[in-house]
């Protein structure tokens, strides 16, 4: 593949904080075995925090020139993401209306919907223990990446529709200016792809923390950086969980985990 088929910048971001974020940390820290939601996860909203993260997201999308900003944004059609992407988006349509430019296209994406938790759906890491003891051994025997629950994903699974993803990105916006909005498992699954990674790699860098949400990471291409690449660096890293637009607003950076904890190998 050509480095001309990738995009120009193509930048990966968590939703803001969700309500189903702050659910799970109460009820982790209550040591209750289910989370208490009363949504579908497809239809969780942000909190009111994470409103606030994604308008401050949106307006630093806002303030980039125009031919650095985003044009096109591909997005999770779960309810957290959606509502993030459309703050990104109106910030960013209503810049471009000051300016007397283009708009941006928002387009949802299934291949980019959160991880798939099946059987385990709601439960905390205490309620798979209570609820599923021989699960949650074959689990920690396992390894989150190739563990895949009765209903549900493994990573392995959520990184095959995302090479379909790419495949087509590749295709239909090369040399574009790329946002995709989706879930944590999205963000690592799509860093293990573009950086080339294994599964010791990317287990490593989910232990070191989960991502922020509205959290920053960047790949620019090599018309971006003015310099021919090989194959396998046509996209290199260029931010990383980066949280400069939360801060310079003065919002509060969430990182509450989407599942619960794998084992760790």
């Amino acid at each position: 593949m050509n480095t001309a088929d990738w995009p120009e910048t193509l930048w990966i971001v968590r939703h803001g904080q969700s309500a189903g974020n702050v659910a799970r940390d109460a009820a982790e820290s209550g040591g209750l075995p289910v989370i208490d939601l009363a949504w579908r996860d497809i239809d969780v909203p942000l909190s009111d925090l994470g409103h606030e993260q994604a308008r401050a997201l949106g307006g630093w999308f806002a303030q980039m020139p125009e031919h650095q900003a985003p044009q096109v944004i591909l997005c999770s059609p779960y309810e957290r993401a959606r509502q993030t992407a459309a703050s990104v988006a109106e910030a960013l349509v209503a810049q471009r209306r000051a300016d007397g430019s283009d708009g941006v296209a928002l387009r949802l994406d299934e291949r980019l919907r959160e991880k798939e938790f099946g059987i385990l759906d709601r439960l905390t890491k205490v309620g798979i223990r209570q609820q599923h003891p021989a699960l949650d051994e074959q689990r920690q025997h396992v390894g989150k990446f190739y563990f895949r629950p009765p209903g549900g994903e493994s990573w392995c699974d959520v990184i095959l529709r995302l090479r379909s993803l790419l495949e087509m990105i590749t295709r239909e916006y090369a040399q574009r200016r790329v946002l995709v909005v989706a879930h944590q498992v999205i963000v690592n699954c799509m860093r293990y792809l573009l950086e080339h990674l294994d599964e010791r790699r990317i287990l490593e860098i989910d232990r070191q923390g989960d991502v922020p949400n509205c959290a920053v990471t960047s790949y620019q291409g090599a018309q971006a950086r003015q310099a021919a690449s090989p194959l396998d660096t046509a996209l290199e890293p260029d931010l990383v969980n980066f949280v400069a637009p939360l801060l310079q607003t003065h919002t509060p950076v969430t990182r509450a985990p989407d599942e619960p904890a794998g084992a760790k190998p």
